[in-house]
């Protein structure tokens, strides 16, 4: 498999900002800070989707709130412990922020693009056992976990979930199988429920698949070498 880590992971964006940036952390200098993009859906909600931006690709003023960009980059994953607990925390980290101007007689056009623009590209592998299940009113759900590969031998872990056939496809996919995702980024809240009976409201964010295919393994060095054999 080729790991180029852009040609695996890519993600294209389109909303606007939500409230404030708040600083992330601090490489070499170089300061990071993270903040909210509301994405409309079709229903007429958003999704609120958390980007990670390097001070150095934007402007001070970029980041204001209602303010509509276009933002290229990954989806991410890393490890938070809080609480001597493990936490997969996910985020956009973005590699180019475009200013977009809205037209406010558009409005329409600007809706249906910003839900074509929520796409993101995964190519990896399937590091868990599918979890297929159906809903209440029979709809058919598969859970999916994905290793995305990464430079420097590090990998990102994507909650993704497929729906209907595609569901029904992925149960049956063996853990190591290599597939390639297109969907879209979505935001749902839920509710965390402790030993204690305490209650905390949380943010998931997984891929919501919408075409999904399995790549096929090369073929083995002695198939090619017999064929170079035969070419020869």
């Amino acid at each position: 498999m080729n790991t180029n880590y852009s040609e695996n992971n890519y993600i294209t964006l389109v909303g606007k900002v939500t409230g404030e940036k708040k600083f992330s952390h601090e490489i070499y200098g170089e300061k990071f800070y993270i903040f909210n993009l509301a994405i409309p859906r079709l229903s007429g909600n958003n999704d609120i989707i958390p980007i990670t931006v390097s001070e150095r690709i934007i402007k001070e003023d970029t980041l204001q709130d209602e303010k509509r960009l276009l933002v290229k980059g990954q989806f991410r994953s890393y490890n938070s412990y809080e609480n001597e607990k493990n936490r997969l925390i996910l985020t956009v980290f973005a590699k180019d922020i475009i200013e977009v101007e809205e037209k406010e007689d558009d409005e329409n056009e600007i809706v249906k693009k910003d839900i074509i623009t929520n796409e993101v590209v995964l190519v990896g592998y399937i590091c868990k056992k599918p979890i297929y299940r159906q809903t209440p009113f029979g709809r058919e759900i598969s859970d999916i976990l994905l290793a995305v590969n990464r430079a420097y031998n590090k990998s990102d872990y994507i909650p993704c979930i497929a729906w209907g056939r595609n569901a029904r496809f992925c149960q049956n996919l063996e853990v190591g199988s290599q597939v390639k995702i297109i969907g879209r980024v979505q935001s749902r809240t839920y509710e965390k429920k402790y030993e204690d009976g305490t209650i905390e409201n949380r943010i998931a964010y997984e891929v919501s698949i919408g075409s999904l295919e399995v790549i096929e393994e090369k073929e083995t060095e002695n198939q090619v070498e017999e064929e170079n054999q035969e070419a020869v």
